[in-house]
């Protein structure tokens, strides 16, 4: 079984998970970059992210090598962005065609809920999957983060 983890990643949270998930997995790891980066920090990364997803951005992103027939399972992360995934993967899933794959989905946030970006996730990557919730995973690492990390790679695997 072939598997890549796609993800955005703009503080580190969600590539610390996408690493962690690749590992376990042998998974290939695809990190999506956009020509013109967000800012980080407090404020900016509250403002421009938020405004990006409200509006359906889909910024362009730098190239990236990935196919999808050359993969079984397609696992997807991403930041919590105003209670949706990051915009850069709208881009993505608007280049790539995952119906019919085995899909997952993990998200990292600061707190809050996280039901509508899986929803979102879903309905755009046009497929269903596990799911995974981590708060603040790099900045808090736990053994319960850990666990909830070795659970999502076994519901993968099956």
């Amino acid at each position: 079984m072939k598997i890549a983890v796609v993800y955005y990643s703009l503080e580190g949270d969600t590539k610390f998970v996408a690493e962690k998930i690749a590992e376990k997995l042998s998974a290939d790891l695809i990190a999506l970059r956009c020509v013109k980066a967000f800012p980080t920090g407090k404020v900016s990364k509250f403002f421009w992210g938020g405004k990006s997803v409200t509006f359906g951005e889909k910024p362009e992103l730098m190239p990236y090598s990935f196919n999808a027939e050359d993969y079984d399972v397609v696992v997807i992360g991403s930041p919590v962005w105003a209670s949706k995934y990051a915009s850069p993967l709208k881009t993505f899933f608007s280049e790539n065609d995952l119906s019919g794959k085995k899909l997952g989905f993990f998200a990292c946030c600061a707190g809050g809920k996280t039901d509508k970006c899986f929803a979102e996730m879903k309905r755009d990557a046009k497929g269903d999957g596990a799911t995974l919730r981590l708060v603040d995973p790099m900045i808090k690492p736990s053994p319960e983060n850990d666990a909830k990390i070795d659970e999502f790679c076994e519901r993968i695997k099956i």
